[in-house]
């Protein structure tokens, strides 16, 4: 379905699923203390041609493949969508022992409960981590797996795609927040950007277009930003890992139930 027979919808109820990428982690903040993402972005643009809209976003940082599906797609398939974003499977991905059988089919799952009739599915290639994250090239041959089986489902279902992978411009670290892990709020911009031009939208500016060039990062100030993330961030997700724990651990979904969308600035 183009974004031009979906905006014509009224009435609409769109729904998110995943992880921190899409509950939005690291985005501004909203009134409540939940982060705005990307997932809130386009819904907001949805919402200025349909004010009826109804938007629920029940994804929870931290969450592995398994834990969406169990937890977040019984649900969302009952809410008889219209539009439905799906992303999960990197946070299986990063870590060491990852069974990308098990993510795959636990993905395809996820897919067949989710595609319906009715629903427009969105998923993701993701990002391209090489050039940004040291060490990430041992993450590749399970990245390639999950880019094959968004394009597989393509061919398969009808998924819309937006392709990230090779999206340059996420290179710059400007579009990442402090911990390297989540988007900033210019990266979440770009997001909800290519999600809609991937509908079918009027391109509001172009996603994939650089930033202006910045100054290089001295090589002492560098390293002391090294030194900082290693310590506030990696350290405590080794620490995680190691008893078993995640970010979201008891934590609850920020719109657990569709509702009309507030518009905020962009």
């Amino acid at each position: 379905m183009d974004f031009t027979t979906l905006s014509a919808r009224q009435g609409k109820v769109m729904v998110s699923v995943g992880d921190s990428f899409t509950e939005g982690m690291c985005d501004d903040l909203l009134p409540d203390g939940s982060f705005r993402g990307w997932a809130d972005r386009v819904a907001e643009r949805l919402a200025q041609d349909d004010p009826g809209l109804r938007y629920a976003n029940l994804a929870v940082r931290g969450k592995l493949i398994g834990q969406i599906e169990r937890d977040q797609v019984p649900i969302a398939a009952k809410l008889d969508a219209d539009l439905v974003t799906l992303a999960g499977g990197l946070n299986d991905v990063l870590r060491p022992r990852c069974d990308i059988d098990l993510v795959e089919a636990k993905l395809r799952s996820c897919l067949e409960q989710l595609a319906t009739e009715k629903a427009t599915v969105v998923m993701f290639r993701p990002t391209d981590p090489r050039r940004r994250m040291r060490g990430s090239q041992r993450l590749m041959p399970n990245t390639y797996r999950l880019l094959k089986l968004v394009d597989e489902f393509a061919e398969s279902h009808g998924v819309v795609v937006v392709d990230l992978f090779t999206a340059q411009v996420f290179d710059d670290p400007r579009l990442w927040a402090e911990d390297r892990l989540h988007l900033s709020p210019e990266g979440h911009r770009r997001v909800a950007e290519a999600v809609l031009q991937a509908l079918g939208a009027e391109p509001a500016f172009d996603w994939r277009l650089a930033l202006p060039a910045a100054p290089p990062t001295p090589w002492v100030r560098a390293r002391r930003q090294d030194l900082r993330w290693a310590r506030v961030y990696l350290l405590p997700w080794i620490g995680r890992r190691l008893r078993g724990r995640s970010s979201g651990d008891g934590r609850a979904a920020k719109r657990p139930d569709p509702a009309p969308v507030t518009q905020q600035s962009s």
